[in-house]
């Protein structure tokens, strides 16, 4: 109904070898073989892996170099400045490297931009902020990589900078005592999908090794986890160690700070998943960001009151309140407006600016017309003669690669292949607008503009039982490189009265050979009057699981259906 085309993964024979070899059931192993984890060693590892599977911190280049220079900074009591950026990435790397420098024993202090004050990334003029502070070691985190005359300046005033990034660099890269990055091709490390955050733990793993406090290393990895989760990484390799780990130490909480939060979205000694970090921890986090109070989350897990977590935690629901409200007035106008001059038929790359847009939320904003019209958009907010964009793309289209092109026309841009921000001088917003729809309709077939719902297996709704969910569960956390399974059952009755739930989502039952399971399609209430009891229908789904009564529920999330 949704006018998706289904595409159905195709069997093959290493998922029989997986199914036998670990003694799962063949959906699972279709999963996995599905994500090219095809042979029983690395079903074993994505499966099973724990933290032992950690990757050596020094296969990173620059490791020691960085390691030698943090222990002389803290022999010789030299400040350390750590600079971060505004979002959850960001802001816990700060918090996570702050706690472990001075618990090393190391004078250490932080400086976040401001988002609509200062933008993203180091300039050059940040130099002050560094001598103001007097410190003689800067420590980027999240950032810095394109910051090349921050650091000529910084060396020339005998400042020395390590950089910590996992965004791609520019045609120069900083003369820094070290870069740790993971997408560097000289880098060598083998993971290079890390976040910030990760970048900044293997910072924190050297360290504790070294200093002999290899103890207090999964302490930091609840921190990993969101912000791993909230970057939108890949969550494979490392990344799906550490938010594994992460998500599981999230039930058991000593910070404080941190406790407030979870408290807060109702998650206290409660499991987390994937989902509670994408849309309920993540957002509060970054609202202070989005809105231009990045320093209020950064106090929230520094502090060692109740009082004033609670009011931290308070403040940060205001702000995301605030947000969600500016985000919708946005959505809707831009909605409107494409819609009202059909801009979705007419181009392949949607770029729309405006004053009154509030830049902190436009990717957000984004990533909902992104969803709602399949195509990549780039928006842009309007303050003093410039344009502060970002853009969100579809699967087949790469961002990054298509504002390369145009990188004659920024101020300053970067980010990664479905993600991207950007400024530049209002005055040349024409002539990106054409050059990047010229890319993009040289670039973005007639079959990439059609919708694609991929199916991992079909399942027999009898199947659906506890032999298959606890193995199930261990493919846990999803996300970017390890997506929520789909699958396609055919020939279900609808088995009640379709309902419709707030006015906006669909639910009724379906029933195959006896089984009968809740299904809901979420923002699908049209389909409630589009089908009635006793219709056949296929349906493609993933697997929904909630509390009810104390008991864990197994419901149908509808990803489309077919009468």
């Amino acid at each position: 109904m949704t006018g998706s085309r289904w595409i159905l993964r195709p069997s093959r024979p290493e998922s029989e070898v997986i199914s036998r070899e670990l003694g799962i059931p063949l959906p699972i192993a279709q999963i996995l073989v599905n994500r090219n984890i095809d042979s029983p060693q690395s079903a074993h590892q994505f499966l099973y892996g724990d933290l032992s599977g950690l990757l050596d911190p020094y296969l990173m280049a620059g490791m020691a170099e960085s390691v030698f220079r943090i222990k002389e900074a803290i022999a010789r009591r030299e400040k350390i400045l750590i600079f971060g950026d505004y979002d959850v990435d960001g802001i816990l790397s700060v918090v996570m490297l702050h706690k472990a420098l001075e618990s090393l024993g190391a004078e250490v202090d932080y400086f976040i931009p401001e988002r609509l004050k200062d933008g993203y990334g180091i300039k050059t003029e940040h130099i002050d902020i560094v001598t103001q502070k007097r410190a003689g070691l800067v420590i980027s985190v999240d950032c810095g990589v394109k910051a090349v005359q921050f650091v000529r300046e910084a060396k020339s005033r005998g400042i020395d900078v390590i950089i910590t990034d996992h965004h791609r660099p520019g045609a120069e890269l900083p003369p820094a005592v070290a870069i740790l990055n993971p997408v560097l091709e000289a880098n060598g490390y083998p993971d290079k999908g890390l976040a910030g955050v990760g970048v900044v733990f293997k910072l924190i793993q050297a360290l504790f090794e070294d200093a002999r406090r290899s103890r207090l290393i999964p302490h930091y990895i609840k921190l990993v986890a969101i912000g791993t989760i909230a970057d939108v990484v890949e969550l494979r390799g490392e990344n799906r160690l550490l938010a594994k780990y992460g998500l599981k130490g999230l039930e058991t909480v000593v910070n404080l700070g941190l406790r407030t939060l979870l408290d807060s979205c109702g998650l206290v000694n409660k499991r987390v998943s994937e989902g509670d970090v994408g849309f309920r921890i993540g957002p509060r986090i970054n609202a202070a960001g989005r809105m231009g109070m990045t320093d209020l989350a950064v106090r929230l897990f520094f502090s060692k009151s109740p009082e004033e977590c609670l009011d931290i935690v308070s403040r940060l629901e205001t702000l995301n309140r605030k947000r969600q409200s500016t985000e919708e007035r946005i959505f809707k106008q831009a909605s409107q407006t494409i819609r009202t001059r059909a801009l979705e038929k007419r181009y392949r790359f949607l770029v729309m600016g405006c004053e009154e847009w509030h830049r902190g939320v436009i990717g957000i904003v984004a990533a909902r017309l992104k969803d709602a019209f399949h195509l990549p958009v780039l928006l842009f907010a309007y303050e003093n003669g410039k344009a502060f964009g970002s853009g969100r793309s579809i699967s087949e289209f790469s961002m990054i690669d298509c504002l390369d092109q145009c990188r004659h026309l920024f101020i300053n841009y970067g980010g990664h292949t479905y993600a991207v921000g950007c400024s530049l001088e209002r005055d040349r917003m024409s002539s990106f607008r054409a050059l990047v729809n010229e890319l993009a309709a040289a670039r973005i077939t007639d079959a990439d503009l059609q919708r694609k719902i991929p199916i991992d297996t079909r399942l027999c709704l009898e199947e659906i039982q506890p032999v298959l969910l606890k193995d199930y569960v261990l493919l846990w956390p999803f996300g970017m490189g390890n997506p929520k399974p789909v699958f396609m059952t055919e020939r279900v009755k609808v088995a009640s009265p379709p309902q419709t739930i707030q006015g906006k989502h669909a639910k009724f039952l379906v029933k195959q050979n006896g089984r009968t399971v809740e299904a809901l399609g979420w923002d699908k209430a049209d389909w409630a009057a589009a089908i009635k009891k006793g219709d056949e229908i296929d349906i493609a789904y993933s697997l929904r699981f909630s509390e009810y009564m104390g008991e864990e529920k197994v419901s149908l999330s509808l990803e489309d259906i077919r009468t």
